[in-house]
């Protein structure tokens, strides 16, 4: 299975008590179905995807405890905090229209009405309500709201975006990005 083909649903924060359960921040809008038991998620060891089965899980202010199979320290639940969890792109739920996956809009060029090409998205970031396009830029990074009132339209098969980005928010990145320094 390659790493880079899957889509991402979560990272483990950090261990959880000393019987080897971590907390998960999902990034995932399904995570009772994404974590339960007997699923199988995904880390990269060495350069591949390696699987976890999840054993028990139970939520906690909104964020999954997991109990995973073959951890049962503190110490191998530590060894597992910063770790990334994905899963294959085939094992996703499909979505209504109207509905992206994160995944999805990674790569897609971003352009204004008019056809001038703003740049390409790197990553999505941020929470379910309030995420962002990170984009490639020419002159840097450029922040923009993921919100139908800015993104015109996503043509995830045509990998585009049509932003109408309000008066100055494109100039408010250049800005940004000018002030840092190295």
């Amino acid at each position: 299975m390659n790493w880079d083909d899957m889509a991402v649903v979560g990272r483990i924060a950090r261990a959880h008590g000393n019987r080897g359960q971590v907390i998960v921040n999902p990034e995932t809008d399904f995570p009772e179905q994404r974590f339960r038991p007997g699923a199988e998620i995904f880390v990269q060891r060495d350069g591949a995807a390696a699987p976890l089965t999840i054993a028990a899980v139970r939520f906690q202010h909104e964020r999954p405890v997991l109990a995973i199979a073959g951890v049962e320290s503190m110490d191998a639940a530590e060894a597992l905090a910063g770790l990334e969890l994905r899963v294959p792109v085939d094992t996703l739920a499909a979505l209504p229209d109207g509905f992206f996956y994160r995944h999805d809009l990674v790569g897609c060029r971003v352009e204004v009405g008019s056809g001038n090409r703003i740049g390409t998205v790197r990553e999505v970031e941020g929470t379910i309500g309030t995420s962002r396009l990170v984009v490639d830029g020419a002159n840097g990074e450029i922040l923009i709201p993921l919100a139908v009132d800015i993104c015109r339209t996503i043509d995830v098969s045509g990998r585009r975006i049509v932003i109408e980005p309000p008066e100055g928010l494109l100039e408010l990145n250049e800005s940004r990005a000018g002030s840092r320094k190295s």
